[in-house]
This record gives C-alpha cells, structure tokens and sequence, in this order.
C-alpha cells in the first residue's frame, strides 16, 4: 500500500453579521460549534513508520500450540462470520498478559501455523499493556483485507499486513486495533472524552471527524503515544501540529495514568 499523504486543507470561515435596528431586541449570540474546517490528516497510521519498529523490545515470552478446535472467527473476505477448526496457540507475555492466537486452517499445517503465530505474537507483544489489556484472541487468515479491532480480538490478514510491512506502519496500525479492543470500550463514550472532543473543536483526521465514535479515540491514541512517549522519532512540527490540533484529548489521555510498558 503507497501511503497517502493529505495536503492540508484549510476552508475560510464565514462569518455572518445580523443587524439590528435600535428598536429591536438584541438576541444573544449562540454557541460556535465545533470548528471541523481544519482537519490535519486523513488517517493516523500512515504519518511515521518509526513510532514504533521492529528492533524495539517485544513482552512475548513464550507459544505454546494447544491443538486444532472449533472457533468462530471473523473473515473480512466474506464480510461475514465463519465456523473452523483453526490452529490454537496460546501466546504468554512477561506482564502476564496472554492471547490465544486462532490461525486459519487454510494456512495448511501446524509448522505453517506457528510461523504466522509467532510472528504476530511478537510484534503485538510491542504494543504497551494497556493495549494488550483486553485483548483476548487473535484471528489470523489470508487475503488483503484491512485489519479490525474489537470484539476483545485483534484481526489480521496477512496479505494486508505485508503491505503494512512494507510501508513500515504494522506495529502502528496494531496500535490502532490495540486501541478499538483495549480502550473504546471505557473511553469513547465517557463524558471526559466527548468533553475533550468539544472543548478541541476538531479532530485529528478526517477517518476520525466521519467516525467520531467509532474511530476518534483510536486515531488519536497513535499519535498521543508519539508525542508523549516517542518525541525524538517524529518531527517537531509534527508534534506541535498535534499537541496544537487536540490538546485537550492530550490531556484527558495524560490523566488516565496508563500501563505503557514496554514503551515507558
């Protein structure tokens, strides 16, 4: 995937001028409302591939393989929900997180299965432990499909995932299914966020202005971790076009206190 870089747009604000007469009762002004007019980026994902990398450390400590069970999985190929006998394997981190890693059949055989498990485990395993908190099970098939989170479940298509790789962004776009599986559930709706929300007057990307409950929190979350935890890995102005755009959301994320390890 050719990562799409969004020009800036920025749209005039009108401003419209009611007059009265001396006569006339002078109503008061209403609120402004959110200003959407400036929106830094398209997507989080795609903006730095160095936010997180493949030589930074990893919480994976162990697989063990359990077995060929039934699971239902979703399989975004067929849009659907699918019943399989999947290749089981449980993977354990060093802050006693782990996931039980469900690999399609289709990959073959048990050796084919855990390269695929033990890959992922590992680069999930790069991922702080408040994303990995509530993250249950993996589904791993084939195919270029995008990525889900949810569900308590990261969802991988490993077609997609080499694009992602060859971008440099599969540790940053699992930050962003971390997120969905681990924080929307406590956060995305809770008045501190929609607080924030309001009081920013914007959003970080147009995915997050089209899907402000669905998508704002995890849009955001990425480059939080950037500013806040990797600084020396993006640019200056990239950080102060961030710190600039949310800052409230910076702060209602500050105040929750979160498990960053191994990052922090």
């Amino acid at each position: 995937m050719k990562i799409q870089r969004m020009n800036l747009l920025i749209c005039g604000l009108v401003l419209t001028l009611i007059s009265c007469s001396k006569s006339e009762e002078i109503l008061p002004i209403p609120p402004i409302p959110p200003i959407q007019s400036y929106i830094p980026f398209a997507g989080t994902i795609f903006l730095d591939p160095d936010i997180i990398t493949d030589t930074d450390p990893t919480t994976f400590k162990s697989l063990t393989y359990v077995g060929q069970m039934q699971r239902i999985m979703y399989d975004r190929r067929v849009n659907t929900w699918i019943t399989v006998n999947p290749f089981i394997f449980n993977a354990d981190y060093d802050d006693g997180l782990s996931i039980e890693f469900q690999i399609n059949p289709e990959f073959g055989d048990v050796p084919q299965a855990q390269i695929q498990a033990s890959k992922f485990a590992r680069v999930i395993g790069r991922l702080p432990t408040v994303l990995r908190r509530d993250v249950k099970t993996s589904w791993i098939h084939k195919g270029v499909q995008p990525f889900g989170g949810g569900n308590n479940n990261i969802l991988i298509h490993t077609g997609q995932s080499a694009l992602y790789e060859k971008d440099g962004i599969l540790e940053e776009t699992l930050v962003h299914e971390g997120t969905h599986s681990s924080l929307d559930a406590n956060h995305a709706a809770s008045p501190g966020w929609l607080n924030a929300q309001v009081a920013d007057q914007r959003f970080i990307s147009t995915y997050a202005r089209d899907n402000p409950s669905r998508e704002d929190v995890a849009e955001t979350f990425l480059l939080y971790m950037a500013v806040r935890f990797r600084p020396e890995r993006i640019s200056v102005a990239l950080k102060n076009q961030i710190e600039n755009t949310i800052p409230n959301r910076i702060k209602y994320l500050d105040s929750q206190v979160f498990n960053m390890y191994p990052i922090k």
